[in-house]
C-alpha cells in the first residue's frame, strides 16, 4: 500500500512539466515516461485511497476488539479512539505545513471520529446497510459518466484543461512560507470536505469494520474463497474503469479534452470504479498473505515489508522528508529534473529504502518514530509504559 501511495505521490512533485487537460499527469515525455503514466492511471490513480481506507478502518477495530479484551471499558475505548482520532488530525496538520498537502493523516483522523463514532460499535447489519448506502452513493457519482460513455457523447461533461496538481500541492511555488500557505489550503478542503464526501472511503471504512470482526486477513485461509472472488471481480471492474483513461491520456483513444478533465465522463468512471480496485488489492495483498503464511520460513524481503506495514505512519512520512526538500521548487528543486519514468523509479528507491530502515528498527526491537509518539500522546506515558 505505502508503495503504492508514494508512486501516486509522484505526480505531485513533477511542477515544471506541461500537464494534459486532466491536470494530473503530464502530456508530454519520452516513451518511457508515456508507459509510466499509463501504469499509473491503470494501477494506481484513486485505488489507493480505497485500499487505505479498508485498513484504517480494519485497524480501528483490531484497537477496540484488543481494548475489549483486556478488559477496557465500552466508554474507555471509544474515548482512546476519539483521542487517537484527534492527534492524527495534528499529525496530518503538521505533516501539510511542512511537507505535503496532499496529508491524508488529517483526512483519516477526521474519519475515526466520523465514521468510527457513529459506526463502529453497531452491529454487522448495521455497518453493512451503511457501507451499501455509501457504495450506492459512489457509483451514483459515476453515473453521469457512464451515461456520457455509453451515448458516445463524451464532451457532455467538464471543461478542458484543469489545473495542474502541483499548482494544488504549491510543490512548484519557491517562496518556502508561500508555498506552506497553499498546502495547508489544500489540505483544509481535503481534510473538512473530503471525509464528508468521499462515500468510497466511507464503504472501505465500514467493510474494514465487517472483515476484522472475522479476521479475514489475520486468518486469510479461512476466508480464501471470499478473498479469491473479490480480488478477481475488484480488480477486473478497476482495469475496466482505468483503461479508458489511461489510453486517452497517452493517446492511444481519440477523445475530446472534457473527458479526462476532473468532471469529465472518462474521470468520472476512473474514480467511481476506484473502490472496486482497492477491495481488490486487499484481497489480492490478503491471499498473497495466507501462500506466504504457509511457508516455514520468510526472507529478508518479506520480513522487511512485513516491517515497513509495522511501521506505516513513520514511513509515509519519511518519504515527505525525502521528496518534499529534494524536489519541491521551494527546496532543491529537482522535479525539473524528472520526468514520470524517472520520478517513478525515485519512488520505489525511497520507498526500498524506508524498507531497509523498517527492517533494521524491527530487528532493534524499536518502534517507528512516529508510530511510538502517537501511541504516547493516544495512551499516556504511564499507559503506554504498562503496555510494552
Amino acid at each position: 500500500m505505502l508503495l503504492m501511495i508514494v508512486l501516486s505521490n509522484t505526480v505531485f512533485h513533477l511542477w515544471d512539466a506541461r500537464h494534459g487537460p486532466s491536470g494530473w499527469h503530464p502530456d508530454e515525455g519520452s516513451a518511457l515516461d508515456r508507459i509510466a503514466q499509463f501504469l499509473l492511471i491503470t494501477v494506481v490513480d484513486l485505488r489507493v485511497n480505497p485500499l487505505f481506507a479498508f485498513l484504517f478502518g480494519y485497524g480501528m477495530t483490531q484497537l477496540l476488539l484488543r481494548q475489549r479484551a483486556a478488559g477496557t471499558s465500552e466508554r474507555s475505548a471509544t474515548r482512546l479512539l476519539r483521542r487517537r482520532g484527534l492527534w492524527l488530525v495534528a499529525f496530518g496538520f503538521a505533516h501539510a505545513a511542512l511537507l505535503l498537502g496532499g496529508d491524508i493523516i488529517g483526512f483519516y483522523g477526521v474519519v475515526c471520529l466520523l465514521i468510527g463514532g457513529l459506526f463502529l460499535r453497531r452491529s454487522d447489519r448495521t455497518v453493512l446497510i451503511a457501507a451499501g448506502v455509501a457504495a450506492a452513493l459512489s457509483v451514483a457519482l459515476m453515473a453521469p459518466g457512464l451515461v456520457a460513455v455509453a451515448s458516445g457523447d463524451l464532451d457532455a461533461l467538464g471543461s478542458t484543461g484543469g489545473d495542474p496538481s502541483t499548482d494544488a500541492y504549491a510543490s512548484g511555488e519557491e517562496n518556502a512560507l508561500a508555498a506552506a500557505g497553499a498546502r495547508l489550503l489544500t489540505w483544509s478542503f481535503i481534510t473538512s470536505l473530503g471525509p464528508v464526501l468521499s462515500f468510497a472511503s466511507h464503504a472501505a471504512v465500514l467493510l474494514g469494520f465487517w472483515a476484522a470482526r472475522r479476521r479475514v486477513l489475520e486468518e486469510p485461509h479461512r476466508h480464501r474463497a471470499l478473498l479469491g472472488r473479490t480480488a478477481v471481480v475488484g480488480l477486473t471492474i478497476s482495469l475496466a474503469g482505468s483503461l479508458p483513461s489511461a489510453l486517452a491520456h497517452v493517446g492511444a483513444l481519440d477523445v475530446p479534452g472534457e473527458a479526462v478533465s476532473e468532471e469529465g465522463a472518462l474521470h468520472l468512471v476512473l474514480e467511481g470504479t476506484g473502490l472496486a480496485g482497492g477491495l481488490g488489492y486487499v484481497a489480492l495483498f490478503g491471499l498473497m498473505a495466507d501462500r506466504l503464511a504457509r511457508r516455514p520460513r520468510h526472507g529478508r524481503a518479506v520480513r522487511a515489508v512485513r516491517a515497513v506495514g509495522k511501521r506505516s505512519l513513520s514511513c509515509y512520512v519519511g518519504h515527505s522528508l525525502v521528496f518534499a526538500p529534494l524536489l519541491a521548487a521551494w527546496g532543491l528543486g529537482l522535479g525539473a529534473a524528472f520526468g514520470s519514468a524517472g520520478m517513478a523509479a525515485f519512488a520505489v528507491g525511497v520507498w526500498l529504502s524506508s524498507a531497509v530502515v523498517a527492517y533494521g528498527l524491527e530487528r532493534a526491537g524499536r518502534r517507528g518514530p512516529a508510530e511510538a509518539a502517537l501511541r504516547r500522546l493516544t495512551y499516556g506515558r504511564a499507559a503506554d509504559a504498562a503496555r510494552r
